[in-house]
Order: C-alpha cells, then structure tokens, then sequence
C-alpha cells in the first residue's frame, strides 16, 4: 500500500475554516485569501484524498459525510499545531528573557545605548551587551554565546546571516598641537608610513584601515601603541602628538568642538558597513527580532 502524503498545514487550516463557516467566501474574508485560492486548495486536498468533502450550492457549501469524519481529523491537527507553536514560542521566550548583544565596541558605545531606550518600551526582556572587537563577535554568535552581533568589518560572515543596519567613515584626527592639524592634509603614503595609535587586531577600525591602505598597494606601519578602548584613543590623542584613525560617530562632537582636527587623506576614503549578525540555524524572535527591528527600521 502506498504511503499518502499527509496535505500541509495551510492547506488544513483553509479546509477546516471552509468547514467551520459552511462558505468559500466567508472562509477567503477571515483568512485574507481570494475566494479563488481557498476553492483550489480544497479541491487540490480532495483530488489529493480521493474524497468528496463539501457539497456545493449556490448558498455555501456543506461537507459530505466522509467530509465530516475529515474536518474532524483535520481539527484535531490544526489544533495540536497551534499547540505545538504556543509551546515553541514559550520556550524561545524563556531562552531570550535575557537578550545577549554582542557589539564591537564603536556601536556597543555610540549606536546600542539609544537602540536599547527605544526596545526598553516594547519588552521587559533583561539585555545584556557585551563590547568586543569584531573578530570576537562575530565569534560569540557562532558559538551561540550571543543572541545577536553588530559588526564592523567588512567581507564575508560565512554562515551566518547578515543585515546593513548604518553606514560609517573612518577620519584620520589628531590633537590641534599635531603638525598634521595645521595642514591642508596629507599624502596616503604619509599616513601609511607613519606610526600611530591603533586598536588591536581583530577590530573593525584595524582591519578597514588596514584593508584601504592595501588596496592601494600600502602597509600601515606599526602603531606606536594598541588600545582595545575608543575612549582610551580619543585620551590618549588628546594628550600625545599622535595621530590616531576613528569612526565618525566617536569624534564627531569632538571635531565640532575643536578637541580634535580631521585630517585630509588625499586619495583616500574609508567607507564601511555596520551590520548585524545571527545564526540563520535559528530564527529571530522576541527582543532580538525587536532590537534588529529598531536598529533596522522596516526590517
């Protein structure tokens, strides 16, 4: 005896509407479908069954006897499957009543916080948000130490799914005592062959820097010092005469109000993605699916 399939769930829950409100019609109003598409599911389901289930008349329709011993199958597993999705749902819900952020450390202290006010009106969920470089995020989210990850590289995420959630500029700045801040700027190749003060490997600011120099055939010299701070370089800028690369949204103010000068790079401009990152194994829900939604309007 062959196997028959068992019909989708979709197809079911239009077949047991049908059923519940004895019309094609009324059953297209309440799922949003057109009146068309519920009649070919129905028809698809008994050409799939090799049963007549609904009479039709030009009044609605009424199921048949064989018809009636179906809908009542047909119920019983529509409804075990909103079971099956409530008992999910409160799980997840569990899992994410402390929503995991991991974030390099340029969104973690310049984008997250107003993100967070915004979510703090939709979701009583607890959130915690760990600053990490890049590398180390995207890291935590393939181990599923994190919920969701912000990012600052650019290229590949391999496995794991990806959004575009700003765009941002790094700017070559220095303290207004720097010789560089009293120039009409300098050349790519000064600035490559200059020592300055970096973040560490595996940062975002590292790595796209570094990345725009080489597309221009240049290698950045070794930084004076490492810092795995914005705050700490932006201190130690203000302080040195050294010169130090940052996004905008860190020195924006500082540049507005003279604590810092940007520096002009001839022939070069460092553009970069800030996106957000998460398991495509599992699917957002909850505060997650929340936070994506304020850092990504429409998403």
């Amino acid at each position: 005896m062959v196997a028959r399939r068992l019909p989708d769930l979709a197809a079911l829950e239009v077949l047991v509407t049908v059923g519940r409100l004895g019309s094609m019609g009324a059953a297209a109003r309440e799922l949003g479908l057109s009146q068309q598409a519920v009649s070919a599911r129905v028809r698809s389901i008994e050409h799939e069954l090799g049963v007549e289930l609904f009479l039709r008349s030009p009044s609605g329709v009424e199921a048949t006897t064989n018809g009636v011993i179906v809908l009542e199958w047909a119920t019983a597993l529509v409804d075990r499957a909103a079971e099956f999705t409530a008992g999910v749902d409160s799980l997840v819900a569990a899992r994410q009543a402390t929503l995991i952020v991991a974030a390099s450390k340029t969104v973690a202290e310049y984008l997250v916080p107003s993100w967070i006010i915004t979510l703090a009106s939709r979701t009583d969920a607890k959130i915690s948000v760990r600053p990490m470089n890049s590398t180390e995020v995207l890291d935590a989210v393939r181990a599923a130490d994190a919920h969701l990850g912000f990012i600052e590289i650019p290229g590949p995420t391999r496995e794991l799914d990806s959004t575009t959630v700003a765009m941002d500029e790094l700017l070559v700045v220095c303290a207004p005592d720097h010789p560089w801040a009293s120039s009409d700027g300098v050349s790519v190749d000064e600035l490559a062959a200059t020592p300055l003060i970096q973040r560490e490997p595996g940062s975002g600011t590292r790595v796209t820097f570094e990345a725009a120099l080489a597309d221009l055939g240049l290698r950045a010299a070794d930084p004076v010092i490492e810092l795995r701070s914005v705050t700490a370089i932006r201190a130690s800028v203000l302080s040195s005469p050294v010169a130090t690369v940052l996004s905008q949204l860190s020195v924006a103010d500082d540049i507005a109000a003279g604590r810092l000068v940007w520096v002009s790079v001839q022939g070069l401009r460092m553009i970069r993605p800030l996106r957000a990152v998460w398991t495509p194994h599992v699917t957002l829900r909850g505060p997650a699916r929340d936070l994506l939604e304020v850092a990504v309007p429409g998403s």
